[in-house]
């Protein structure tokens, strides 16, 4: 099974919901079983390492964002990941839009496996300490409902 997480530029939003995740499925025994990767739909910050913001917020609740790297989204994401998943509704009509017709993937907003329907994890970048903290806060229950989603399509036992 295979994830690709979605944000605007890759250093914010979208490589904290890859660490978050992989954690997450280390944590229930699925990491072997589940790839998950993150990118953006901007190509501005390629080959980056994750805003130091977003890197300290995450290692303040033990995440570590650091090897991570931005990267854009490309046309065979399509064929590789099983979800791709965007942060924002912006960036899901940016998938939309690019999505070819034979494309199989789950194509949604992360927080709708949170239970929060159409709710966005805002972009922190132009704002301060806090808002990296509210993305760690809905990005841990976006990943937790993920992981329970992968749990049951991967016949995990528990």
């Amino acid at each position: 099974m295979r994830v690709l997480l979605v944000c605007l530029g890759n250093i914010c939003r979208s490589p904290t919901a890859e660490g978050i995740l992989r954690h997450k499925l280390e944590q229930a025994g699925l990491a072997d079983r589940v790839e998950v990767d993150s990118c953006g739909t901007g190509g501005w910050h390629v080959g980056k390492a994750p805003d130091r913001r977003a890197i300290a917020a995450a290692a303040r609740r033990g995440f570590d964002l650091s090897g991570l790297r931005a990267r854009q989204l490309e046309a065979d994401d399509f064929r590789r990941f099983d979800y791709l998943l965007a942060m924002d509704r912006d960036n899901l009509l940016a998938l939309e839009a690019r999505c070819p017709p034979d494309c199989r993937a789950y194509i949604g907003l992360f927080l709708d496996f949170a239970g929060y329907e159409n709710q966005a994890v805002p972009d922190p970048y132009f704002g301060g300490k806090e808002g990296f903290e509210e993305v760690l806060d809905l990005v841990e229950a976006g990943a937790e409902g993920l992981v329970a989603e992968l749990h049951q399509r991967l016949g995990a036992v528990s």
